[in-house]
């Protein structure tokens, strides 16, 4: 969360940071913002078998809603400290998580719904949020590098259920994977792959319009398209004889491809 908040911030910036925005603005949207949307989320869904990051989570705390619903409200009114485009992206991102996670609106247990809410709000509002604090006005190119992640993140969200299914279906939620299926799933998320590769290709072009293909600004991009076409192509062949183990390994597999994109793009855009 930390490197793809920061990309904005370094795209917009290189390294002249300005160091007390982007500390303040790291705590507010990192901090409290992603870690109350974390906490609000435990809190209501109680999981008992692995989460991402957490295998064999422990019990609840008993004031953890009342913490993540704190964290929240500081971070929502604390935005307003930083240039307006972080704000409103840190505003946008705590009515998402509050909507996402509880009832009785919960979208992450309405398919499609639980998609667009992780599309928009770590896909594309947080390295939105990164560019923001520095107050540069935002770029064309860099909107649609905003909207290519935001495409990205479709690609890996499924792989985020896939391993949860049995879980998710035991509580009754009915999330995207449940709803579709794996093998539809996975090929969902390679085509969400290929349309955030050809996004980010256009804003490559859009940044840089001498470059052409094969020219070395574009070796990065081929890079992350190639290693993202190569993780869900082969988990889309193999899937129907996995465990969810192995689905687990997968995600995190996906999860060292979208790092590859960061670095990919920092590569190719830096200012």
């Amino acid at each position: 969360m930390t490197a793809h908040f920061l990309l904005g911030t370094v795209l917009a910036v290189g390294l002249e940071l300005p160091w007390r925005n982007v500390l303040l603005g790291w705590f507010i949207f990192v901090v409290l913002m992603n870690g109350g949307t974390l906490a609000i989320n435990s809190a209501f869904d109680k999981d008992e078998g692995d989460i991402g990051y957490l295998r064999s989570p422990p019990k609840i705390p008993k004031y953890l809603l009342h913490v993540s619903v704190a964290m929240l409200v500081a971070a929502f009114l604390m935005g307003y400290v930083l240039p307006l485009v972080f704000a409103w992206a840190t505003a946008v991102c705590v009515l998402m998580s509050v909507l996402y996670s509880v009832p009785p609106a919960r979208l992450k247990a309405r398919a499609g719904w639980d998609l667009l809410i992780n599309m928009l709000g770590f896909g594309l509002l947080t390295p939105l949020a990164g560019w923001g604090l520095t107050g540069v006005p935002l770029e064309p190119w860099f909107w649609k590098i905003c909207i290519g992640f935001g495409f990205l993140f479709g690609a890996l969200y499924p792989a985020t259920q896939i391993y949860q299914v049995e879980e998710d279906t035991a509580r009754g939620d009915k999330t995207l994977v449940i709803r579709l299926g794996v093998g539809t799933s996975l090929l969902l998320a390679i085509i969400l792959h290929f349309a955030a590769h050809l996004i980010f290709l256009w804003a490559l072009y859009e940044r840089y319009p001498f470059v052409r293909l094969g020219h070395f600004w574009v070796a990065p991009w081929s890079i992350s398209a190639n290693l993202w076409s190569l993780a869900t192509i082969n988990w889309y062949q193999l899937w129907r004889s996995m465990s969810p183990k192995q689905h687990e390994k997968r995600m995190y597999w996906l999860l060292g491809c979208w790092v590859v994109t960061d670095i990919a793009l920092l590569w190719s855009l830096w200012p």
